[in-house]
């Protein structure tokens, strides 16, 4: 426990310094916030009420699909594996540290969100902040355990940014954070309903905080863990 400890902080530690991290967790959804933020509370002063879930969903779907992967990439096709069994640790232990670092990283990203929105934007904060964090907690979860079976199954780095870019796009497009999903042909809002940007979003907003809302997170979450367990398995075979 203690070498878990150890690891799962020193990964911290190592987000802290990335520049892709810096990047996708940080720089550009605080940037796309600024700019978007302005533009959605201009058009339409109502979207102060969905300002900060849609805004953090992007975010999220950002720092899990696209930031994650290529650490776990890093970790399992490189000759960081065998340092591990070398070591004695057991195989899932970067599977593990690195989405747990990236999840600290992004409820601190949702946290500054939360704060910054009403001052920059004058955003409606959340009637049940205890219910809103639980929703962000399950969210960010949810998707990194998706960018968890991209990094797994994709080891060559130009492939894998350009299949974290296929499910990221989709993800947000479709969520209805940018374009309300009434709006979208009849198979396209049905195919957002893959994503878990889709339920998140909805989870996130005030009186959201449902049954209906949280069984798609769950199954998703455990198909990926399941996905994730078959990927492991396979590289230990290896």
């Amino acid at each position: 426990m203690k070498g878990f400890c150890y690891a799962a902080a020193l990964q911290f530690r190592l987000d802290i310094r990335s520049k892709a991290l810096l990047i996708t967790c940080y720089l550009v959804p605080l940037v796309f916030f600024a700019l978007m933020g302005g533009i959605f509370t201009a058009l339409d002063p109502a979207a102060k009420t969905t300002l900060i879930p849609s805004m953090t969903v992007m975010g999220v779907s950002m720092g899990a699909l696209i930031g994650l992967p290529p650490t776990l990439a890093e970790i399992y096709g490189t000759e960081v594996k065998k340092s591990y069994l070398a070591g004695g640790l057991p195989l899932s232990f970067g599977v593990i540290t690195a989405p747990l670092s990236a999840f600290c990283h992004l409820m601190i990203f949702g946290g500054i969100l939360y704060l910054a929105a009403p001052l920059a934007f004058d955003a409606d904060l959340p009637k049940h902040p205890a219910l809103y964090f639980a929703a962000l907690a399950l969210l960010v979860a949810v998707t990194l355990s998706i960018g968890c079976v991209l990094g797994l199954a994709v080891k060559n780095q130009s492939k894998l940014t350009m299949l974290a870019q296929i499910f990221f796009l989709p993800s947000i497009l479709l969520s209805g954070i940018l374009v309300p999903v009434e709006l979208l042909p009849t198979p396209l809002s049905q195919l957002g309903m893959l994503f878990p940007a889709y339920w998140g979003y909805r989870l996130m907003q005030d009186g959201g905080f449902g049954w209906e809302n949280l069984w798609p997170l769950l199954v998703l979450l455990l198909a990926a863990i399941a996905v994730c367990s078959f990927f492991l398995r396979r590289i230990r075979r290896r």
